[in-house]
């Protein structure tokens, strides 16, 4: 079992979401993050003042999978997230040593 942590554009949820739909996936976890990598942020004028804008918002998406999900989904997030753009976001992948659900007590990949 493996957990994936996709860091993306807030814009591009929706698709992600869509993709990952088709190819079975219907658990996912939002959670609305600010961060920089490369892109070092930028620069905003507010009120006549420029401002730094260092940290950027984005969307954290994690996605608990069986094994045999890990390409699909993977693929699946890169399509939909990627514009070709500096900013794009990230893919992590870890693995997860044990899942339990917590209503029925199922544990392994059937919990997930």
């Amino acid at each position: 079992m493996k957990l994936i942590t996709a860091i993306i554009n807030p814009n591009k949820v929706e698709s992600v979401k869509s993709e990952l739909s088709k190819v079975g996936i219907s658990g996912i976890t939002l959670t609305e993050v600010k961060g920089f990598g490369r892109q070092k942020g930028h620069k905003e004028v507010y009120r006549g003042t420029e401002i730094e804008v260092s940290f950027l918002p984005k969307s954290k998406l994690e996605i608990a999978v069986k094994d045999e999900e890990l390409e699909a989904v993977i693929k699946a997030v890169q399509q939909a997230a990627k514009t070709d753009q500096i900013g794009d976001g990230k893919i992590f992948v870890t693995d997860l040593s044990k899942v339990i659900r917590i209503r029925t007590g199922e544990t392994g990949p059937s919990a997930i």
